[in-house]
C-alpha cells in the first residue's frame, strides 16, 4: 500500500510544503516518503470540521457508534501484513510484539462497542415528578451523560497501535460521542497514516459526519495549536512528564480551560517481602529481568524500583538478577531521542555517589541500543534524594535496601504517584503486606500480588492511571471500559416536556437503555 504523507482532514487529503521523514531506529536512516507538517490553516480547518460534526455525532445512537468502532477494527485488520511491516520499520519492534499489539487495539475497539450496546455508560437516572409531595412538590428530573466535545489525541512513541491513531484514547472518545483529531507521533507517521486511512474509510462506510476523524502531523507547535483551539474540549496524551505538563499549561491558559488526561511518568515500585525472598529469591530475580527488559524496557509499567529488607535473601535475588541480565542482548530503542534520554538517566545513576552499579550491559555495535542496567542504594540515601525516584525510561532499575520494616514504609511514603505497585509475598508476609497496602492504595492505580506490572489487560476492571505524575487526573483510567468517562459529562433535565427530552431520557425509553428510575434499576 503506497503512502502519500498527506494529512487526513475529514474527507480531504492535504499536502503541505514543510515535511519530515521517519527514521529506522536500527540504522538511523530516513524512511520514505516525506510526511506533511500541518500549518495553522490546517489546524483551523480540522477543528472547524470536528466542531461541525459534533452535535450530530454526539446524538448518534449507541448502536451506530458501536458499528463504527467495529468497522474500524475490520479496516485495521484488512491492512494485513503491510501495517505490521511498516510499524516494524519505524519502531524496531519485533513482528510478534506488533501482531499482539494490533490484536489488543482491535480488541479494545470491540470492547467499547460492547459497552455502547450495553447502554449503562449513558448513566440515565430518572426521578419522576411528585406534584403532590408535601411540604414541597418534587420536579421531574432526568439525567444522562453527554459527550464533552472534539478531543485532541496525541499518539505515543512506545505503542504505535494501542496508544496511537486508533488506540484507547481515540476508541473511548469516539465511543463517548466525541469527534477526534489525532496528532500523530513523528516516530511512526507511516503507521499512523495507514491506520488513519482505516478509520476514515470506516467513517465513509457508515456515512458519518466528515469531521468525526482527522489526522495531523507535526511537532510541538502543532500540538500546542491544537490544544489551544477553542473547539477542542479535551485532550488525551501518553508520553513524557515534560510533554504532558506543557499541554496542561496550554490548556489551563485558554479562556476556557479544558481537561488534559495525560499519562506521564511512573517507576512502578515492587516490594519483595521477606517470606517471598526466602522461598523464591532466584526465581524472582529471573522473572524480574524478563519484565524489566521486555521491549527494551520501553513500557509505562516497567519495574524501575525494587524495595526489600537487607540480608542474604536479597543478596540471592540480586545475584540471580545480575546473572539473568548478563544473558540479555542490547535491544533497539524506539528513537534516537529516547535512547539518548535513557543513557543520560543511566549516567546520572552511575555517577551518583550513593548508588552502586550492579550490572551494565556490554556495549555492542549498532545505534540506539538499550544496554540494561541494575543499580543498588541504601534506603536512607534513597529517601534523602528526590533524583533517585525519577523515571529512567528503558531497561534500568534500582534496588533499595531497607534496614527494617519501618524504613521500608518510609521509603514507600517518599514515592510520587504511580501507575502500578507490586507486592511479592508469602504466607508469612501477611502482616507486613497489610501495613503496606494503605500506602500503595494512596500511591498507585493498580496493585499487584506476586506478578510483574508489564502487561495491561484490556477489560472492564482494569485501571491504567494513578496519582500525579503517573497521570494528570487520578480519578480516571486510559485502559478499560471506564476510559469513556473521561470524555463524558452529566446533564440534568428538569420538567422538560417529553417531546423535547433526548431519546435516552424519554418516557418510553426508545433506546432500550438501562435506567435508574426512582432509585431502582430498570432494564
Amino acid at each position: 500500500m503506497t503512502l502519500t504523507g498527506e494529512l487526513i482532514i475529514g474527507a480531504k487529503r492535504i499536502a503541505a510544503p514543510a515535511t519530515f521523514r521517519a527514521r529506522d531506529p536500527a540504522t538511523g536512516e530516513a524512511i520514505e516518503p516525506a510526511f506533511s507538517i500541518a500549518r495553522d490553516e490546517d489546524v483551523e480547518a480540522t477543528c472547524a470540521l470536528a466542531w461541525e460534526a459534533f452535535d450530530d455525532y454526539r446524538e448518534s445512537a449507541p448502536a451506530s457508534r458501536a458499528a463504527f468502532l467495529e468497522a474500524i477494527s475490520e479496516e485495521i485488520m484488512a491492512l494485513g501484513e503491510a501495517l505490521i511491516e511498516r510499524a516494524g520499520a519505524e519502531t524496531g519492534l519485533p513482528h510478534a510484539r506488533l501482531e499482539g499489539e494490533r490484536g489488543r487495539t482491535v480488541g479494545q475497539l470491540r470492547l467499547f462497542a460492547e459497552v455502547l450496546r450495553d447502554g449503562a455508560f449513558a448513566g440515565v437516572r430518572i426521578d419522576p415528578g411528585l406534584p403532590e409531595r408535601k411540604p414541597l412538590p418534587r420536579p421531574d428530573l432526568r439525567q444522562r451523560m453527554i459527550a464533552l466535545g472534539p478531543v485532541a489525541v496525541f499518539g505515543a512513541s512506545n505503542f504505535p497501535f494501542a496508544f496511537s491513531t486508533a488506540g484507547g484514547d481515540t476508541a473511548s472518545a469516539l465511543a463517548a460521542g466525541c469527534p477526534v483529531v489525532v496528532k500523530g507521533h513523528p516516530a511512526h507517521p507511516g503507521t499512523g497514516e495507514l491506520v488513519g486511512r482505516a478509520v476514515a474509510k470506516a467513517a465513509r462506510r457508515l456515512d458519518l459526519p466528515e469531521g468525526v476523524f482527522s489526522l495531523l502531523n507535526g511537532g510541538a507547535e502543532v500540538g500546542a495549536a491544537l490544544v489551544a483551539d477553542p473547539r477542542i474540549k479535551a485532550v488525551g496524551f501518553t508520553g513524557s512528564r515534560r510533554g504532558g505538563l506543557a499541554l496542561m499549561d496550554v490548556a489551563a491558559k485558554r479562556p476556557e480551560p479544558i481537561p488534559v488526561f495525560a499519562e506521564m511518568s511512573s517507576v512502578n515500585p515492587a516490594a519483595l517481602l521477606p517470606g517471598a525472598l526466602a522461598a523464591r529469591a532466584e526465581a524472582l530475580g529471573e522473572s524480574f529481568v524478563s519484565s524489566l527488559t521486555m521491549g527494551a524496557g520501553q513500557f509505562c509499567t516497567n519495574p524501575g524500583l525494587l524495595f526489600a529488607l537487607d540480608g542474604s535473601d536479597l543478596d540471592r535475588f540480586e545475584r540471580a538478577a545480575v546473572a539473568a541480565l548478563s544473558r540479555v542482548e542490547p535491544a533497539v530503542m524506539l528513537t534516537a531521542e529516547i535512547c539518548a534520554a535513557y543513557e543520560e538517566g543511566v549516567a546520572a545513576l552511575t555517577g551518583h555517589p550513593a548508588v552502586k552499579t550492579l550490572h551494565r550491559g556490554a556495549a555492542r555495535r549498532g545505534v540506539n541500543l538499550c544496554r540494561p542496567a541494575l543499580f543498588g542504594v541504601q534506603a536512607a540515601d534513597f529517601i534523602a534524594d528526590d533524583s533517585l525516584r525519577e523515571e529512567v525510561f528503558g531497561a534500568a532499575s534500582l534496588i533499595v535496601r531497607c534496614e527494617a520494616e519501618d524504613q521500608l514504609i518510609d521509603a514507600l511514603e517518599a514515592l510520587e504517584g504511580q501507575l502500578t505497585a507490586t507486592l511479592h509475598l508469602g504466607d508469612a508476609d501477611a502482616a507486613l503486606a497489610a501495613r503496606l497496602l494503605p500506602i500503595l492504595e494512596r500511591k498507585a492505580g493498580r496493585i499487584l500480588a506476586n506478578g510483574w506490572p508489564t502487561g495491561v489487560e484490556v477489560c472492564h476492571a482494569m485501571i491504567h492511571g494513578g496519582p500525579f505524575p503517573a497521570t494528570s487526573d487520578p480519578r480516571v483510567t486510559s485502559v478499560g471500559s471506564r476510559a469513556m468517562e473521561r470524555f463524558l459529562r452529566p446533564v440534568c433535565y428538569q420538567n422538560l416536556p417529553d417531546a423535547l427530552l433526548p431519546a435516552a431520557t424519554k418516557a418510553d425509553n426508545p433506546l432500550s437503555l438501562p435506567r435508574l428510575v426512582d432509585g431502582a434499576w430498570e432494564r
